[in-house]
C-alpha cells in the first residue's frame, strides 16, 4: 500500500512539473501539455488577427495573454489593438469599463514581462498607457493626475528623443494640472522648457526631416497652450531661468525660448530680457535683434547701449528703407539728447538712404530750432536760425507730400520767431539777401521778417 501511495504521489508531482503555464513556470510558453496550449492559441489568435478578424482573435488571444505573459511582445501590441477596437464598438458602459480596465492590464502586464525591450522600453509603454487613459478618461481627475506622472516620466526619460505624441500630451495635460492647482507656474515652465527643447532638437535632426512639418504643428499648439495659460509672469519667468543664464548663455536655442517666454509676457523691463538678447545678439547677430536691444536700452533711458546698437542694427540691415527708419531712430535720440550735430549727421545718412522721405528734414529743422539760442550773441543771429530751420520744413514737404500737414504747422510756429524787419534793418541786413547762419548750423539761408 506505502509503495502504491508513493507512485500516485511521484505521478501527480509529475504532472504538476509536467503541466504549468508560462505564468506559473515563469517561463516563456509554460511547462508539458500548457507549453502546447500557448503555442496553439498564439497560432490561432495570431491567424485571425492578421485577416482583421478581431471576434474570432479575441478569445484565443485572452488565453494566450493570461496564460503566457512572456510568449511574445507582439500579444500587447495586438491586444490594445483588439481592446480599444472593441471599447470603440461597444455601447454598455459598463462592458467598456471592463474592457477599459483590461486595456490597463495589457500596459501593466507588458511593463512587468517586456518593460526592458531596447525598441520600447518601460517609459515609453507608460507614455502610451498615459495617452489612452486621457483618450477614455479625460474627465476624471484622478486619472489625468496619473497620466501626467506617466507622461512626465516618459518625457524625461526620453528627453530630447522623447515621442512627439508624448511631448504634446504632456504639455496639454501639464496645462490641465496647472488649472486644476495640481502644479505650479514654475513646474508648468519647466514643463514646457522640456517639452519645447524635445521638439527643438528634433526640429533641427534631419534625420527626422520627414516628421519636421508635424513637428512644427505640434510646437505651435504647445506655443498656444502656454501663453493662455496664465502661468508665465515676469517674476516667475524671472526666477526660474535667472540663475540658468551664465551656463545657457552659449545655448541658442535656450537663448531664444527665455526671449519668447519675457516679449511674450511683455517683461520688458526685465534685466533677464536684456541679458539674453546680448547672447542672443553675440551669437546670431541680425539687424532684428540689435534693434531689439537698441528699444529695450532706449526704454530703461540708457542711451548710450541704445545708440550703440542702433548703428549695429544700420550696419546689419540690407533695406534701404529699414536702414534709414534706424538712422530716424538715431537722430530723435540725439535730438531729445540735445546733441543737434549728431541729429543732424544720423538725419543725413537717413536722406542719403532713401532720398524721398520727408521725416528726417523735419528733425534736422527742429534741432535747428531747438538750437536757436545757442547760436550768436546777437538776437538777429540767434533767431537765424529759424530760417534755416523753415527752409527744412519746405524741403521736407516738397520731396515726401505725406509730411506736409506736419511741416507747414511747423513752419507757421517758427516763422512767427523771425525777426521783425527793423532789427533786420538796425544790423544793415536786407530782407531777401543771403545769409550764412552761424555757430553748429554753419548753413547758408534767405533774409525773412515775421
Amino acid at each position: 500500500m506505502k509503495i502504491f501511495k508513493l507512485i500516485v504521489i511521484g505521478s501527480l508531482l509529475s504532472y504538476t512539473v509536467l503541466a504549468q503555464t508560462g505564468r506559473e513556470s515563469q517561463t516563456r510558453y509554460g511547462v508539458g501539455e500548457d507549453s502546447i496550449a500557448c503555442l496553439k492559441n498564439l497560432s490561432l489568435y495570431t491567424e485571425d488577427f492578421k485577416n482583421k478578424n478581431f471576434d474570432a482573435a479575441f478569445p484565443t488571444w485572452q488565453e494566450a495573454f493570461d496564460n503566457c505573459p512572456a510568449a511574445t511582445v507582439n500579444l500587447y501590441i495586438d491586444g490594445v489593438a483588439m481592446v480599444t477596437k472593441k471599447i470603440s464598438d461597444n455601447k454598455d458602459p459598463n462592458v467598456a469599463e471592463d474592457l477599459y480596465q483590461l486595456l490597463m492590464k495589457v500596459y501593466d502586464q507588458r511593463i512587468e514581462y517586456f518593460g526592458n525591450h531596447p525598441r520600447t522600453p518601460a517609459s515609453d509603454i507608460k507614455g502610451f498607457k498615459a495617452i489612452d487613459m486621457l483618450k477614455y478618461k479625460r474627465d476624471d481627475k484622478e486619472v489625468i493626475e496619473e497620466a501626467y506622472n506617466l507622461l512626465d516620466e516618459a518625457v524625461s526619460a526620453g528627453k530630447n528623443n522623447a515621442h512627439m505624441a508624448f511631448l504634446a500630451t504632456f504639455m496639454n495635460t501639464s496645462v490641465t494640472m496647472f488649472k486644476m492647482d495640481k502644479i505650479d507656474a514654475e513646474k508648468l515652465i519647466k514643463d514646457y522648457t522640456a517639452v519645447t527643447d524635445g521638439l527643438d532638437s528634433q526640429l533641427a535632426d534631419q534625420t527626422r526631416a520627414r516628421f519636421h512639418e508635424q513637428l512644427e504643428r505640434i510646437k505651435g499648439g504647445v506655443e498656444s497652450l502656454f501663453a493662455n495659460s496664465g502661468a508665465a509672469d515676469c517674476e516667475t519667468i524671472d526666477r526660474i531661468f535667472g540663475p540658468q543664464l551664465e551656463e545657457k548663455k552659449f545655448e541658442l536655442a535656450w537663448l531664444k525660448l527665455v526671449s519668447r517666454l519675457l516679449m511674450r509676457e511683455d517683461c520688458e523691463d526685465s534685466k533677464l530680457l536684456y541679458q539674453v538678447s546680448e547672447y542672443q545678439h553675440n551669437i546670431e547677430p541680425s539687424a532684428a535683434s540689435a534693434y531689439g536691444l537698441a528699444k529695450m536700452y532706449l526704454k530703461s533711458n540708457d542711451l548710450k547701449r541704445s545708440i550703440e546698437f542702433f548703428e549695429e542694427a544700420v550696419k546689419l540691415s540690407e533695406n534701404d528703407n529699414q536702414r534709414a527708419d534706424f538712422l530716424r531712430q538715431l537722430a530723435l535720440i540725439h535730438l531729445s539728447d540735445e546733441n543737434y550735430a549728431q541729429s543732424r549727421r544720423n538725419a543725413l545718412r537717413a536722406i542719403e538712404a532713401r532720398p524721398d522721405w520727408g521725416a528726417p528734414y523735419i528733425i534736422i529743422g527742429k534741432a535747428y530750432a531747438a538750437s536757436a539760442n545757442t547760436i550768436g550773441s546777437k538776437e538777429v543771429e540767434k533767431k537765424s536760425a529759424y530760417w534755416a530751420a523753415v527752409d527744412k520744413f519746405m524741403k521736407a514737404k516738397a520731396v515726401d507730400s505725406s509730411v506736409a500737414e506736419e511741416a507747414n504747422e511747423l513752419i507757421r510756429i517758427y516763422s512767427a520767431h523771425f525777426p521783425a524787419t527793423d532789427e533786420i534793418f538796425f544790423e544793415g541786413l536786407e530782407v531777401g539777401s543771403a545769409y550764412t547762419v552761424g555757430g553748429w548750423i554753419k548753413e547758408v539761408t534767405s533774409i525773412r521778417a515775421k
